[in-house]
């Protein structure tokens, strides 16, 4: 956007400006039902200690979400509470009333934009929270019109702003001069202005071009009067309403503490720094950087973006940059963000994601941001690879891990209700799925069994809901799970943490028989995955191994490998033995083929997994010689050679026996063999577990 610079004006305050009755804030008054607000807005927040990331700040006017605080705050203003409720209650009732009429009347279309603009200006003037409602619905083209959407993509950088005059004042109270003292140029007006605050363009005396965002004027109160209404309705359909059992007081809890986390601008700056040391070196990802000197509790200052929103395709297109693939690139970010290292951006709206004109994704706005903590985590990898198996007996205890069933929950009766939905959803393969589809097949099972949703889940789903809406905006076959996989993959195969090696056996095996299938798999997708490295996942597979909670999979190894080399060593004597028969011209039956034809599309599959491991860029046989050469002294190696070596000798000696040694009589017509000349004969005890078992002279196994 270009936008002509000026020096700011010079403006004068009153030091006794109040500012809950400044007029021509409307629509985010300061004044409730036409009732001044002069309530304090920090005595519903507590001090907090800022967290050194550069910030050289102490700011004891920090906000710190205390829904105690908060509650006796409002819990004796009965009348302004009241008032409140009614000025949310009646436009939306309103509102309401008007779509049901044009349903009745068949003037939908007619009125459709009219409902569409009503709407938006509804949640405007309802304030910040019901804004952010609006926005986070503007992301979801399958589930609101198309008119609806023009609309309510407004409210992500479009809603009216407050006065110069208030922004001015507060960059003044918080950097302690003058706009025009600080900064070389700024507009005279807001270039965007959102649901908290409102950004100004602007260059700082260094030559950086800045985007300085000041918050709205009595934004903690208005906030704290929403919060404190909704925390009440949550509370009494908790009580009133028994088909909700999830927790829906923790829910709104989470939500305030993100909301008033993002009122504090500090907060906002250390939340930049920490995800651009966390996420900022990924492919194509870029986070701007925040200048701390010009930045307070109430005014931010930050390097500005020249970008495009991801939804604008046309301009994109002009521009020659690939909206799909930075949507890619958006999933990959939020699956580390979520999968990794659990601090994720959780409002991830077109407003706050851009294509940056060399064609990177640039993040802004991290006020609202959020943590899963490592057993979450990796209890959400868990239940993807049980959902993969169809181990819904697995899934059902995930849901016990994470919290949305309690661990006294009877689940014999959860596990065939989860078969039935996820067998009906998944189809022919789980890549298919949106997290859309996810969310509504566990809606039909949500209210007939106990299940809640912890409050951590709620901001998990609202970002990646909020991710995929703008993925289907920009492709409607896009899917965000195909997109995923390869990082799942990848960290099935690298990650060294019990719980994931634990998954990746519940992967590989099933019934004490290897899955080729899945394995190949696995590498075909991780190798996909761009930070994929390979030598760390052979590193960490060979340590595996060979650790004490491998034996399993070694004993399952010496049997894959005793019957693959059993199988080609008798093949090639098949071989041998047809040339040699051909050679003196001897007639005789031809040696059944050793190996069948699911052993022959096992070898292929192990073929194409070799092929698929050199392939993958980083692999060196050298080096992947010289890596393996350690483990060959092991004592778990020598022990895993005899026991090949043993089984493979008895397989072998079996077959001399039953192959070359004895002579299989005519068969007697009903498909057994029968022996008639031959004196039975018992097998001594010892060789039969103590047991007397009468055989013929010699067995023969067909």
């Amino acid at each position: 956007m270009d936008t002509k610079t000026v020096s700011p004006p010079s403006v004068k305050f009153q030091p006794d400006t109040v500012l809950e009755q400044s007029p021509g804030l409307s629509p985010f008054p300061e004044r409730v039902n036409n009732l001044p607000v002069t309530v304090d807005i920090d005595s519903a927040a507590t001090e907090r200690v800022p967290l050194k990331s550069g910030a050289p700040y102490s700011d004891s006017n920090a906000l710190l979400y205390d829904p105690v605080a908060i509650t006796e705050l409002y819990g004796d203003r009965p009348f302004l509470v009241w008032g409140r409720r009614f000025a949310i209650l009646w436009p939306l009732l309103t509102l309401a009333f008007g779509i049901w009429r044009d349903k009745k009347w068949g003037r939908v279309k007619q009125n459709e934009r009219k409902r569409a603009v009503k709407l938006r200006t509804t949640l405007t003037n309802l304030g910040p929270a019901f804004i952010k409602v609006g926005q986070a619905l503007s992301t979801r083209p399958d589930l609101v019109p198309p008119l609806y959407l023009e609309e309510l993509a407004k409210l992500q950088d479009q809603l009216p702003p407050f006065p110069n005059e208030l922004a001015y004042q507060f960059i003044e109270e918080e950097l302690g001069d003058r706009p025009s003292a600080i900064y070389a140029e700024i507009t005279p007006d807001p270039v965007a202005a959102a649901s908290l605050g409102q950004v100004y363009k602007g260059k700082l005396k260094t030559g950086e071009t800045v985007a300085i965002k000041v918050q709205r004027p009595g934004l903690a109160e208005s906030m704290g009067l929403d919060v404190y209404v909704l925390r009440q309705l949550a509370i009494w359909v908790q009580k009133n309403v028994k088909q909700v059992r999830s927790d829906l007081v923790a829910i709104m809890d989470e939500f305030g503490t993100r909301i008033y986390e993002e009122m504090d601008y500090n907060k906002e700056g250390e939340n930049a720094e920490r995800f651009a040391q966390l996420y900022g070196h990924l492919k194509d990802i870029y986070v701007p950087k925040i200048y701390w000197k010009y930045t307070g509790r109430r005014v931010l200052t930050m390097e500005w973006i020249n970008g495009t929103k991801l939804t604008q395709i046309p301009a994109l297109t002009a521009q020659g940059i690939d909206a799909k693939y930075l949507i890619e690139v958006g999933v990959q970010c939020s699956l580390r963000q979520l999968l990794e290292h659990g601090f994720f951006h959780a409002d991830p709206h077109p407003g706050n994601l851009l294509a940056t004109e060399d064609g990177k994704l640039a993040y802004l706005d991290f006020g609202m941001m959020s943590e899963v903590k490592p057993y979450q985590r990796y209890g959400l990898i868990q239940a993807v690879v049980h959902l993969v198996n169809r181990d819904f007996e697995g899934l059902a205890k995930d849901y016990v891990k994470l919290e949305f069933l309690t661990p006294e929950t009877d689940l014999t009766p959860i596990i065939p209700a989860l078969a039935n939905v996820f067998n009906n959803a998944l189809g022919a393969s789980v890549a298919e799925l949106n997290f859309k589809s996810i969310t509504d097949q566990l809606s039909e099972i949500m209210y007939e069994y106990p299940f809640r949703v912890p409050a951590y889940y709620a901001l998990i789903i609202r970002s990646l809901v909020t991710l995929e809406g703008i993925a289907i905006n920009v492709d409607p076959n896009f899917k965000v799970l195909s997109k995923a996989y390869p990082y799942v993959a990848k960290r099935l195969l690298t990650d060294p943490s019990p719980e994931l090696r634990g998954s990746l056996r519940d992967l590989l095996f099933k019934d004490g028989d290897f899955r080729w299938n899945r394995l190949e798999n696995l590498l075909r997708n991780a190798r996909e995955s761009d930070d994929y490295d390979l030598s760390q996942g052979l590193n960490q597979a060979l340590e595996f191994l060979f650790s004490e909670r491998g034996e399993f999979i070694r004993d399952r190894l010496v049997e894959e490998l005793v019957k693959s080399l059993d199988h080609l060593s008798r093949d090639a004597f098949n071989n041998a033995t047809s040339v040699l028969r051909e050679w003196v011209g001897w007639k005789g039956n031809k040696p059944t083929p050793a190996i069948t034809s699911g052993d022959q599309e096992k070898m292929e599959r192990i073929k194409r997994i070799w092929a698929i491991v050199q392939e993958t860029p980083g692999f060196n046989t050298a080096e992947f010689v010289q890596k393996l050469a350690p483990f060959l002294i092991k004592p778990e190696t020598q022990r895993m050679g005899q026991k090949i070596a043993g089984d493979l000798a008895q397989r072998m000696l079996a077959r001399l026996i039953r192959e070359v040694l004895i002579q299989e009589e005519p068969s007697n017509g009903n498909g057994k063999t029968s022996y008639p000349n031959r004196p039975q004969q018992q097998l001594p005890p010892s060789r039969t577990n103590g047991k007397v078992i009468t055989y013929p002279n010699v067995t023969v196994r067909k």
